[in-house]
């Protein structure tokens, strides 16, 4: 694959993992293991207020081509089968679900030093197309993505977004919801390892009139240990702590409370991720 700009969906993904990766008031345990064949295979379980639901997923990678398999507790397999270089610097994606005979889909993502274009195509008789373009270099990029329903004939989406990248930093400017909506954010490293960051994130939504900003950061307690918080201007103050119990085994304990709120209740996730 080449080093050219990246996907559309890079534009701005940074700072938003920062703000809201690994955030949950949910109890949630995942447990991961690789057989001699190269199968990897993750359980999870997650308990969610009184409903609790689970997953097993296997993953398998030959070559140029990654299997992901998962059955869910609603019994609903979920398979996605990715395909490296069949054509030269392209990816396929292909994915469907049973029973869901109308859930199939089918994406082509092309990369090249100074452009990436995907195209992704519902597999039913009324096919939504969802198409993405983006232009630059790894430290300037800018392009846009629109969805149509062939059905009513009328675009689902369109968005437009540009983003700067430097050694420590990183800043978009994403223009969304048929132009209805306008995010700005910045990230900025805080040491040379990139283990802590501080990051900016101001919204706003035009037919409305409401604006949200956010602030948070992440900060590297230790090799072993990190913690993370944000808050915007309604109130809704997170944070969480992660620590690696054993190697690629990690605990993350996490908390959110409306601090505007008469009855100010914190809700509390706890998550446990085991890897051999």
């Amino acid at each position: 694959m080449s080093k050219g700009p990246g996907l559309f969906t890079d534009i701005g993904k940074k700072a938003k993992d920062l703000l809201t990766r690994d955030y949950t008031s949910d109890k949630k345990l995942t447990v991961s293991s690789y057989s001699t064949a190269g199968v990897a295979l993750t359980s999870t379980a997650v308990k969610k207020g009184g409903l609790s639901t689970g997953d097993v997923a296997a993953l398998y990678k030959y070559k140029n081509t990654i299997i992901d398999v998962k059955l869910d507790t609603a019994s609903i397999i979920s398979t996605t089968l990715t395909f490296t270089d069949i054509l030269p610097s392209t990816k396929t994606i292909a994915s469907f679900k049973l029973p869901d005979y109308n859930s199939g889909k089918i994406e082509v993502q092309y990369f090249h030093d100074h452009a990436t274009l995907t195209t992704a195509v519902a597999v039913n008789q009324s096919p939504a197309i969802d198409v993405s373009a983006t232009f630059g270099t790894p430290s300037i990029a800018f392009g846009g993505e629109a969805g149509y329903d062939t059905t009513s004939g009328r675009f689902t989406k369109y968005t437009a977004g540009i983003s700067v990248t430097k050694a420590d930093s990183s800043a978009s400017i994403i223009l969304g919801d048929k132009g209805d909506s306008i995010r700005a954010s910045y990230l900025h490293h805080l040491d040379l390892l990139k283990k802590s960051a501080a990051v900016a994130e101001v919204t706003r939504k035009f037919s409305t009139n409401e604006n949200i900003f956010t602030v948070g950061g992440s900060f590297a307690v230790d090799s072993l240990t990190q913690v993370k918080a944000r808050l915007n201007n309604q109130g809704q103050l997170g944070a969480l702590l992660q620590h690696e119990i054993i190697p690629k085994s990690v605990l993350t304990i996490s908390g959110e409370i409306d601090t505007k709120a008469l009855d100010k209740k914190p809700k509390f996730g706890l998550g446990v991720a085991l890897k051999p």
